[in-house]
């Protein structure tokens, strides 16, 4: 099905498209400067999920493919903190901030789980749940960024992303697998501690309101500008809540004053229409002049 409205109302071919994804990446830095914190990031990954079957089916641990396998279920304690952490983090601070706090977390993870790791097993499986948790969050707000770049280009945006993150992927297999078979458990760890470090001052670099490729320009603020004075989205829904009892408290009071209004009209037809005589009937021109006039 076509996209209605049409996202490419141009007519660009295939080719050109595919081509803009080039020129769209050269000319933003806030792309570039994604595409190679995802790139470091996404490294350490494969590297650490690689080798740690080399270290756990060896000595000390000789675990069976299946006790291994069971490994990967770690991942789902990170994926609870994603709610949460977009609401609490990513909603009210740059994606900037929350990119450096990510990479804070795997580098943290690394280093515990590269530096136990032989000798208990609680090492890697700390190292588990801070890399998932760091790479979710990290790629939530790089995604977050590169949006806001091409809104009507988002998918083309998306991709140069995901190659830079596939890349890095392929790259820190290679590189763990080598120097696992090198070093051993501790030296592919050390690599993947190097590649965060390396995204880290990638992030370091340019800061959250620069419009060039490098510099701190436009201040060093964390919180998102686009917010209500407190920073956060509740600003929003107060203002919405407010203007919604605004409104309600001005229905009630027009309903009021009409139900008043009725009231008072049934109250004059009623007087209008009292018995005089045993008959129902309304008074006469001259009995009401006459009566004005005693």
């Amino acid at each position: 099905m076509p996209d209605y409205p049409s996202t490419n109302p141009a007519g660009i071919n295939y080719f050109s498209m595919l081509w803009s994804i080039v020129t769209i990446t050269i000319h933003s830095p806030v792309l570039v400067q994604a595409c190679l914190v995802g790139f470091f990031t996404s490294s350490t990954f494969t590297s650490y999920w690689t080798t740690l079957t080399f270290l756990l089916a060896s000595p000390p641990y000789n675990y069976s493919s299946v006790l291994i396998g069971i490994f990967a279920l770690i991942g789902i304690g990170s994926m609870c903190f994603g709610p949460p952490y977009s609401r609490f983090i990513i909603d009210r601070f740059v994606p900037l901030f929350s990119v450096i706090l990510g990479e804070f977390i795997c580098i943290t993870g690394i280093i515990i789980g590269t530096y136990t790791g032989e000798f208990t097993v609680a090492g890697p499986i700390i190292q588990a749940f801070f890399i998932d948790l760091g790479l979710q969050t990290s790629q939530i707000a790089n995604r977050s960024a590169i949006y806001a770049i091409a809104p009507k280009a988002r998918n083309r945006v998306n991709t140069a992303y995901m190659v830079s993150v596939f890349g890095g992927q392929i790259m820190g297999t290679a590189v763990g697998n080598h120097l696992y078979a090198r070093g051993g458990w501790v030296s592919s760890g050390s690599a993947s501690v190097g590649f965060i470090g390396t995204a880290l001052v990638i992030c370091f670099v340019r800061g959250p309101w620069e419009k060039g490729w490098v510099g701190w320009g436009g201040g060093w603020g964390i919180r998102r500008r686009d917010l209500g004075p407190k920073g956060d989205g509740n600003d929003v829904e107060e203002g919405k809540e407010s203007e919604v009892s605004a409104d309600l408290g001005e229905i009630n009071v027009q309903s009021g004053r009409d139900h008043d209004r009725s009231v008072a009209e049934k109250v004059v037809d009623e007087l209008a229409a009292e018995p005089v005589g045993g008959e129902s009937r309304k008074p006469s021109r001259e009995e009401s002049s006459g009566t004005g006039q005693g």
